[in-house]
């Protein structure tokens, strides 16, 4: 039996589900990560994902400036993804993940290239219901950034 506050901790720290980088320009477009692994976490809904275009080159290392609005509001994306291709395939504000009558929708934010699931153009005005395992492209056919949806369903009561 877990107490409230031990769940309230546990939701703070253990993500809803996970996005796994595939790809090595999926692995090296992650600015940060987790323990050596390649993955974003995601915690709370809905979560935007963007590309991240505040890089700097410092004696040789990528610098990566944190995106603060100055006027108080909140970012544009939940997590900024480095696009590092001859042509880019992450947009600024490119997708995001929703709970809708407790499913998982991902959608696309009118990116230039599209959002693909399991190898299937999502059109702007439509959506899909997340599964655990499903693929997700973010952009073209040709693009490289693949992660793997991974709904962590862990229940803590």
């Amino acid at each position: 039996m877990i107490n409230n506050e031990k769940k309230e901790l546990l939701s703070a720290l253990v993500p809803k589900a996970i996005l796994k980088a595939l790809t090595s320009p999926a692995k090296h477009s992650i600015s940060r990560r987790v323990n050596g692994l390649d993955i974003v976490k995601i915690f709370n809904y809905p979560f935007k994902i963007g590309r991240e275009a505040r890089v700097q080159y410092i004696d040789g290392k990528v610098i990566i400036q944190e995106r603060h609005k100055l006027d108080g509001e909140e970012p544009n994306n939940d997590v900024y993804l480095l696009d590092n291709g001859e042509y880019l395939q992450i947009s600024r504000e490119h997708c995001l993940i929703h709970e809708l009558d407790g499913k998982l929708i991902i959608k696309d934010r009118d990116s230039a290239c599209g959002t693909m699931i399991n190898e299937k153009m999502l059109n702007v005005n439509n959506s899909h219901v997340l599964e655990d395992g499903d693929i997700i492209t973010i952009g073209s056919e040709e693009s490289q950034y693949k992660y793997k949806f991974v709904l962590l369903d862990i229940d803590f009561s």
